[in-house]
């Protein structure tokens, strides 16, 4: 037990230092994310000294609604639909068509993207909406002689907020709803009021803390709107919402997500490879898409995933839930999930936490699992550190030259985190 400690604690420290000082390194001219190398290496000292691999391989394995490569499955297969869209030039679309409606009120402006952003992220996830919305946010404030500041983080807040309100939003929904065994319409009854709870408090509060900013009238000329690639936008569309139907679906069809994403996913790649023979474009958007999903999450998910097995298969699981007990899960739960998000990322807490409320039966169990979600989801915009999305948040606005690093994304994190998690804490302990 200690040993493995020992590995896992070293593991998420320099997870840590990693994210704040040395993100990227270049290997072969490739550049690679140094938290994945740094939990590649955590995982495999876990299997060598701490962990039975045989153990390991059956959870990998085995044929259960947690299985990490159905997760993964899932997530890649909507990251896919929604990145085929982006690359038709859909999202940029309605994103310059919402901005040119405003016209010079910075006000507008601000609900229009918040709005906007909400409810791309429902329907996407939240890593999507950073990767699409972000560079248009700097680009436009750059044309528009307008401080950038507020639309980011109402941008990132709201990514990471509304992300909680359908089971496919984030990739740690998936996992800890797949915990659960819950279903995409039992999921969505639960979580519909908290997320709803945590935007409107959300919102107040960016608002509030910008409204100076956001009087000052916008400068910069028209907008202009680019055109999609209308033939590959209609399959996107047609795949995505019949995607959406049958998620929707899949709980009374006893059909599990998994299977249904990834069928949607191998529609639309067969759809585009048609489009792409009829064109004669060489299959450019479906190579574009192909390069920009996050290869990068899947060593590191289940690098996360060995470590916390030998937190498990080491009884170190048992030690934590004990200390958490069963008394106010929710406030338990939620708190703890968004703190410890901080400390090392929300994906690899959501798996830990995956393990911690099986120690829990009842109410008790299906509370903390919808409280884990929320710290899960609020806990990414507290730091750069809680989310992966915070990481290439981060790096997009370093690229951009944008003044919003670190001490800035921590300094509006905790003015806006707290209170929306609390908020959404409290409707969930009211309705669950």
């Amino acid at each position: 037990m200690t040993l493995t400690l020992i590995i896992a604690c070293a593991t998420l420290v320099a997870l840590t230092l990693s994210v704040i000082f040395f993100p990227e390194i270049k290997i072969f001219g490739i550049k690679i994310g140094t938290y994945v190398i740094i939990a590649l290496t955590g995982a495999i000292l876990i299997l060598i000294f701490c962990a039975d691999i045989g153990t390991v391989f059956s959870a990998l394995t085995e044929n259960s609604s947690v299985n990490p490569l159905k997760i993964l499955a899932l997530f890649f297969s909507m990251t896919f639909l929604s990145v085929f869209l982006d690359a038709a030039g859909f999202f940029r679309r309605l994103a310059a068509l919402a901005v040119k409606r405003v016209k010079s009120s910075q006000t507008r402006l601000f609900c229009t993207l918040y709005f906007l952003i909400a409810a791309l992220t429902l329907f996407t996830s939240n890593d999507i909406v950073i990767l699409t919305i972000t560079p248009f946010i700097c680009y436009f404030c750059k044309n528009a002689k307008v401080n950038p500041v507020p639309y980011l983080a109402a941008e990132f807040a709201a990514a990471n907020t509304w992300s909680m309100g359908l089971i496919i939003g984030n990739p740690t929904n998936v996992y800890l709803g797949s915990v659960a065994g819950v279903t995409f319409t039992e999921y969505l009854k639960v979580m519909a009021l908290p997320t709803l709870s945590a935007g409107a408090t959300e919102f107040l509060i960016i608002f509030l803390l910008f409204r100076k900013f956001l009087k000052t009238p916008l400068t910069a000329e028209d907008t202009f709107v680019p055109r999609e690639n209308r033939a590959e936008t209609a399959a996107g569309i047609t795949v995505f919402s019949v995607c959406l139907i049958f998620l929707v679906l899949s709980g009374y069809l006893n059909i599990e997500m998994w299977a249904v994403s990834s069928c949607s996913a191998a529609c639309l790649f067969i759809s585009a490879l048609v489009i792409s023979a009829v064109k004669k474009d060489g299959a450019k958007q479906i190579k574009v898409s192909l390069a920009a999903l996050p290869w990068q999450i899947i060593p590191f998910v289940l690098s996360m995933f060995v470590i916390v097995s030998g937190l498990e298969y080491n009884g170190v699981s048992d030690k934590i839930s004990e200390f958490l007990g069963e008394n106010a899960p929710v406030l338990v739960y939620g708190a703890s999930s968004f703190a410890a998000a901080n400390v090392i990322n929300n994906i690899p807490m959501s798996i830990l936490y995956g393990n911690l409320v099986s120690h829990l039966s009842g109410a008790a169990y299906f509370k903390a699992v919808y409280a884990s979600v929320i710290g899960s989801n609020i806990g990414a915009f507290l730091t750069p550190i809680g989310a992966l999305a915070g990481i290439m948040f981060t790096a997009l606005n370093k690229k951009h030259g944008v003044d919003y690093g670190f001490k800035e994304f921590v300094k509006y994190g905790v003015v806006i985190s707290i209170p929306t998690l609390f908020a959404a804490l409290g409707v969930l302990c009211l309705t669950v």
